[in-house]
């Protein structure tokens, strides 16, 4: 018999439920919830970073952006999209006309998951388990922010925010219901745009990530003035 899949809504509000850490349980503010993720112990990825990532922006905020993982910039830094993923996120927020600082940016998974090669540290995936680990976090800072659209960056942003295995190229650039009030907007992960090889390729596919913000920033604003 298949598993029934739960809402999103229900997904986030079982996330936000489940037991948490001693520090997990009564935090009353973004700030808190900051320094808790350094405390944190869910899984084991804490044990070779240097420090959790958690989100950044204004609370309140009406577009909430999540990625899959900090980086190795974004782990010695201590904030999310610092390296050159960020870069492209960057200018690509700024061609579709969105402010970053307007903007609340956070990861599915909170410690940057790598394998050593030599000085250099790879990005590796992180399994299902450990973003199961750490939607308890993503849950808070969505109480915290309660925006109008979360922009999932990559297959893994979305499965932690809808709870089960998604594909991009079947949710992209769809307004999808999320939670009251807030709906899902689906795009590719701007790291995708840094492996394209082929120069032309790496232009046509960085245009429709651009197209996809555009889109969901003028859906945000028809929304809004309802």
């Amino acid at each position: 018999m298949a598993t029934r899949q739960r809402p999103p809504e229900e997904h986030v509000a079982r996330a936000r439920s489940e037991r948490g850490d001693a520090i997990g349980r009564h935090l009353n503010s973004i700030e808190e919830l900051r320094d808790a993720v350094n405390a944190c112990r869910r899984c084991g990825l804490w044990r070779n970073a240097t420090q959790g990532v958690p989100g950044e922006g204004p609370l309140k905020a009406d577009l909430m952006l999540v990625g899959e993982q900090p980086g190795d910039a974004e782990d010695l830094e201590g904030h999310p999209f610092v390296g050159p993923a960020g870069s492209i996120l960057d200018r690509a927020l700024q061609e579709a006309g969105i402010t970053r600082r307007d903007v609340f940016v956070s990861n599915a998974v909170k410690h940057f998951k790598f394998e050593p090669r030599g000085k250099r540290r790879l990005h590796v995936k992180p399994n299902v388990e450990e973003i199961e680990a750490c939607r308890w976090w993503l849950a808070e800072e969505l109480k915290f922010v309660q925006p109008k659209l979360v922009i999932a960056l990559g297959a893994s942003a979305a499965r932690s925010l809808l709870g089960h295995t998604v594909t991009v190229s079947a949710m992209r650039g769809l307004p999808t219901p999320f939670m009251e009030d807030t709906h899902l907007w689906v795009t590719v992960h701007p790291s995708y745009l840094l492996r394209i090889p082929d120069h032309a390729s790496q232009r046509a596919e960085y245009s429709k990530f651009v197209d996809d913000l555009e889109g969901a920033l003028a859906w945000a604003k028809r929304k809004a003035a309802k």
